[in-house]
């Protein structure tokens, strides 16, 4: 059975940083891309940043490139998601996620998922 577990969010003000953590079991965490998606109130889920199996080769989104580092850590089968530099539009649900394709930023084909972890970036 797979699980990712998230942890690590919470309230925070703008500028500020939080490092979300997704703890994986029931996979062979080499063989998968790691990822984090988030889901804003009234948005549709949208990829956020992933660490490719193959390579180590990590992806951002746009919005948060130079303010977000991925990294997993393969003995923990974890993989971490350090936000800097925090903005209100920032504030959504984040959802780790792992799919066995070197890049995955459709949410609609994402194999597996976490339950999320809120994160709310004060003004």
């Amino acid at each position: 059975q797979v699980q990712l577990v998230e942890s690590g969010g919470g309230l925070v003000q703008a500028g500020g940083s939080l490092r979300l953590s997704c703890a994986a079991s029931g996979i062979t965490f080499s063989s998968y891309t790691m990822g984090w998606f988030r889901q804003a109130p009234g948005k549709e889920r949208e990829f956020v940043a992933a660490f490719s199996w193959s390579g180590g080769r990590t992806y951002y989104a746009d919005s948060v490139k130079g303010r977000f580092t991925i990294s997993r850590d393969s003995a923990k089968n974890t993989v971490y998601l350090q936000m800097n530099s925090l903005k209100p539009e920032d504030t959504a649900v984040y959802y780790c996620n792992a799919d066995r394709s070197l890049l995955e930023k459709r949410a609609s084909a994402v194999r597996y998922w976490g339950k999320g972890t809120l994160v709310t970036v004060s003004s």
